[in-house]
């Protein structure tokens, strides 16, 4: 009685508990309006990002996200675009297929006259809107050309608002008190809206013309438009989060402006390796991808950077990042070097409770927006994630493998001792062993893992689990990280230290295994609460496990069974938590949603045990996903409904698309496919038992780089057996074993 008693009281606190959680936290996406609804089109460049309808609207009102942002802050709320007053009707609108500009075809609607009479019909004036987003700025051509027979005349208006809002309140988050909009400035052919945050920060969006409008305020442009039969005209338009002088008229700076931002997105795309297979619908997958992390990517100065995804992370992320680079390696080296760079460069040097920061602790998020600045959320420079440190480590060994740069890996070897400090010091808080989270501010995430809702982490009978928590996933990262701080200090010639990682990483094998694998559930457990009380929930967390090698080998078969039993596994891919627990919702966040870049994590741990045959099931789920998904574009997440025949998956309302890791796991998956590893320094590349899904009969890979040299493989599927049909390349050195 007094057990059951006990039972009711802690989930009563963690009822509590959770309610505040919501109440309080002011980092919970609030799904007010489906963002798949809206199927939005998205631009970014840099610090910079836009969303729009289908038309090229930025359609303001509740809920929605539509506009041109610039560091976290929302410089155009509205933008719409009239002829005779009526919005025209989409043709159709698409991203090009690097991402760099989007175009919307639209034609004029009927227009009526005052006796109630058609005056002019539907589809003669055609409307192509050419949009761009470089430097801060949006750049826009519309061209408007009349098909009648007659000569027409129409006014063209163009409606705008800036309302300079934080991306935290867009995301839900009430403030009490806001800055000051200060006095338009308005000139013929340009305005400047202008905002005074309580930061003491300027914020400006300078809206530029050409030709003059007819008529222009501080909400809207008037041109009057007349043309004859197959005349055209041109209206071009610029809206920048800094305001800029030129001496270049508008149509030359478009022009200008829009050859850099084609030169770089080239070069953002010839950095790493191409894929071309005999599957078309797989070809658009992978050139979205590809094209998605470049376009992610903002330059830095240590080399690019991908943001994490839109519009609710378009900025620094430290665990995204480093997995999304994990994931694109083997492709583009590049991204790597760029986030371990960064990151060790803004790593943790002293204590800061309100930023959850300890000396060695990898960033987690950086805000810098007027919320962020004056502390309303804590993550202006935010350590609160317990798995960036350790996978900061791991992905300098495996980009060590990939590259032999070691020249750069001893740059960063200070900051390498300061991460794996972190993990023994502050990282197992109790010393038992395992690393475990809790927060050290009110304010900051309740949950630092991946899984970071407010009810992600929680016990058989669906009870929050209470902290200090230890993710079962978060102990393979750190597995990861001493084999990669052994292989490191092993080509530093550092020997007695890289046997004493490859001693700690054995031995957590072995307590990790009597602490975390569950007999009876057949896998590992979520994680362990304060009380070291084991979560026995069946979750993907236990296929990370896998992808680390942390796993024992005679525990790997019950751990795929596990993951690939129905309950888990809907068809599309595997579920967060399985159907059969507690806390299961398809429609959740964390709870029994599906994420395709942790399905490439699991798809690369089956292949790295010898799972090639469950590897490319999931392979084959999220690929059919994507076919479904609008510009064949995985989102962040879907919902975990079983998959139906002759049906897509469902979606998630409030998913980031795209997203960085999710645009990374074909490339991850493709990896594990084929069993793909390099010895650059034997200039070497390694095939281990290389397969492909069914829907492949061939795939090329050209261009690969190893150190110097590029080369090209082509795989050929045969009944089942891939074959390596020829190999060549700019370096005949480079040796491929299979």
């Amino acid at each position: 009685m007094a057990s059951s008693i006990q039972s009711q009281t802690d989930l009563a606190n963690a009822d509590l508990e959770q309610r505040l959680s919501q109440m309080n936290t002011q980092f919970f996406i609030p799904a007010t309006a489906s963002l798949h609804e809206r199927r939005p089109r998205t631009l970014k460049h840099g610090d910079s990002f836009a969303v729009f309808d289908h038309s090229g609207d930025a359609i303001s009102g509740p809920g929605s996200p539509e506009g041109l942002y610039y560091r976290d802050t929302r410089h155009l709320s509205h933008l719409f675009l009239t002829v005779n007053g009526q919005r025209p009707i989409l043709l159709s609108s698409g991203l090009r297929d690097d991402n760099t500009m989007l175009t919307c075809d639209l034609a004029n609607p009927d227009f009526i006259g005052a006796d109630g009479r058609v005056e002019v019909e539907h589809d003669l004036i055609h409307l192509r809107r050419t949009r761009f987003l470089w430097k801060s700025a949006v750049y826009e051509r519309i061209t408007i050309r009349n098909f009648d027979k007659q000569t027409r005349q129409m006014t063209v208006g163009i409606s705008f608002d800036a309302d300079f809002r934080d991306l935290f309140e867009i995301r839900g988050t009430v403030r009490l008190r806001r800055g000051a909009m200060m006095e338009p400035e308005i000139q013929s052919d340009t305005v400047c809206l202008r905002y005074k945050g309580r930061d003491d920060q300027d914020r400006v969006t300078q809206i530029e013309f050409d030709p003059v409008p007819r008529q222009l305020t501080a909400t809207d442009a008037l041109f009057d438009i007349t043309l004859s039969p197959a005349e055209r005209c041109t209206i071009f338009m610029r809206i920048g989060c800094v305001a800029e002088q030129s001496d270049d008229d508008l149509p030359k700076r478009f022009l200008k402006s829009l050859r850099e931002a084609m030169q770089g997105s080239r070069q953002a795309l010839a950095r790493g390796a191409t894929i071309h297979s005999s599957n078309q619908l797989f070809n658009e997958v992978t050139r979205r991808a590809v094209a998605d992390i470049a376009m992610l990517s903002t330059e830095t100065e240590y080399g690019p950077y991908p943001y994490a995804g839109i519009p609710w992370f378009s900025t620094i992320f430290g665990r995204d990042a480093l997995i999304t680079a994990m994931q694109t390696l083997w492709l583009d080296p590049a991204i790597s070097r760029g986030v371990l760079g960064y990151l060790a460069a803004h790593q943790a040097t002293d204590f800061d409770p309100a930023a959850d920061a300890e000396p060695g602790k990898i960033l987690h998020e950086v805000r810098h927006g007027e919320m962020a600045e004056l502390g309303e959320v804590p993550f202006r420079h935010y350590y609160g994630s317990i798995d960036s440190t350790p996978l900061f480590v791991m992905l300098a060994g495996v980009y060590l493998e990939r590259t032999d740069d070691i020249s750069f890996i001893a740059g960063i070897r200070d900051n390498l001792d300061a991460a794996l400090n972190w993990i023994d010091v502050y990282g197992d808080r109790d010393g038992d062993g395992f690393v475990e989270y809790g927060r050290l501010t009110d304010a900051g995430l309740v949950n630092q893992g991946w899984k970071d809702s407010h009810d992600s982490i929680f016990h058989a009978d669906g009870t929050i689990a209470q902290g200090p928590i230890a993710l079962a996933e978060v102990q393979a990262y750190v597995f990861g990280a001493w084999n990669a701080a052994a292989a490191i200090f092993a080509r530093l010639g550092e020997v007695d230290r890289a046997s004493h990682y490859v001693e700690r990483a054995n031995h957590l094998r072995d307590t990790f295994d009597a602490a975390f694998f569950d007999e009876e559930l057949g896998t590992y457990v979520l994680a362990l609460d304060g009380r070291k009380r084991p979560c026995r929930v069946r979750s993907s967390n236990a296929g990370h496990v896998l992808f680390a090698g942390l796993a024992r080998k005679d525990r790997a078969h019950a751990v795929v069974r596990s993951l690939m039993a129905p309950a888990s596994f809907s068809g599309w891919g595997i579920r967060t938590v399985a159907s059969t627990e507690a806390r299961y919702n398809p429609m959740s966040y964390h709870n029994g949603s599906i994420w395709p870049h942790d399905n490439a994590l699991i798809a690369a741990g089956f292949s790295r045990y010898g799972y090639r045959k469950e590897a490319a099931t999931v392979f084959e789920g999220l690929f059919a996903a994507a076919t479904y998904v609008d510009q064949m574009r995985l989102p962040e997440l879907f919902c975990g409904f079983p998959r139906r025949r002759a049906q897509g998956p469902t979606f998630y309302p409030v998913a980031c698309s795209p997203q960085a890791w999710s645009a990374a796991a074909p490339l991850l998956l493709i990896q594990a496919s084929l069993g793909l590893n390099f010895d650059t320094d034997a200039q070497r590349v390694r095939l281990i038992e290389p397969t492909l899904p069914d829907f492949l009969d061939t795939l090329t890979l050209s261009n690969l780089p190893i150190g110097e040299a590029k080369i090209d493989i082509e795989f050929v599927n045969l009944a089942g057996n891939v074959v390596v049909k020829s190999s060549h390349g700019q370096d005949a050195r480079v040796l491929i074993l299979t």
